[in-house]
């Protein structure tokens, strides 16, 4: 919308977190945009999340950020321990690395002769709206244009249909415990790559366990909420909760 002078004024760029186990879609979509934007787009990364958090488990490194993967007691002795674990990869794959780039920028525009005050797009539309939040620096504003444009998700979609566009596909690590069943169900069916990867991943989370975390868990680890290896989970077969819009911040899943 920027682009077409919809939304004013033109912001100086756009900054991907990547937390490299995106959907394949989502990226051929972002090589897309950066074809069509008038700005620069910047990729970051802090790593492969997927990569780190089984090499925790196994004790190669210390700890990595924890995705809110659900657990369930093994021993007796762990009773009581079951639920979700602490959700820490928004914060340390997407947030933090946004926030470094910018600062970057920012000191850059200061070197310059620029003020290093941030205005900070993000792209959450109205019903996601109690998902706003402050930026928690003083250098940085955050302002939701689709929000001010009283813009539902479907009006989004229907602006891009005007213009010629491809629905954009939802932003999310492939084996993201806040997945709805009716979002597995569509994997299973029309991405059986991406159904492999997350079933093999979620089958790691128990096989390839050595160590606790430094953080301590207790109980063996799931993707899906059943608390059933993700290949044995029943999808579709009973009421469909999408846990984004309760639980994840702005940065992911937009």
């Amino acid at each position: 919308m920027a682009a077409h002078g919809e939304i004013t004024p033109l912001p100086e760029c756009a900054i991907f977190a990547d937390t490299q186990n995106e959907p394949m879609a989502v990226m051929r979509h972002l090589d897309a945009l950066e074809k069509l934007l008038p700005f620069p787009v910047y990729r970051v990364t802090a790593g492969d999340l997927r990569k780190d958090f089984l090499d925790a488990l196994m004790g190669l490194t210390p700890r990595c950020a924890s995705p809110p993967f659900f657990t369930h007691p093994e021993l007796p002795s762990d009773a009581g321990v079951g639920g979700m674990l602490w959700r820490e990869c928004t914060k340390e794959y997407k947030l933090q690395p946004i926030r470094r780039k910018i600062r970057e920028l920012a000191d850059e525009a200061v070197k310059r002769g620029v003020s290093g005050l941030v205005r900070q797009w993000i792209g959450i539309s109205l019903d996601e709206a109690h998902r706003m939040r402050p930026s928690g620096v003083k250098y940085i504003t955050n302002h939701y244009p689709l929000v001010n444009l009283r813009m539902t998700r479907g009006d989004c979609l229907a602006w891009m249909r005007h213009h010629g566009y491809p629905a954009p596909p939802k932003s999310a690590c492939f084996f993201c415990p806040y997945t709805s069943d009716d979002r597995w169900l569509d994997i299973k069916r029309n991405r059986p790559e991406e159904w492999t990867r997350a079933i093999g991943f979620d089958d790691a989370l128990r096989t390839q366990r050595v160590t606790k975390l430094a953080a301590g868990i207790k109980g063996e680890i799931f993707v899906h909420r059943s608390m059933k290896p993700l290949r044995d989970a029943e999808l579709g077969d009973t009421e469909t909760i999408d846990m984004f819009g309760n639980e994840c911040e702005g940065m992911c899943g937009l």
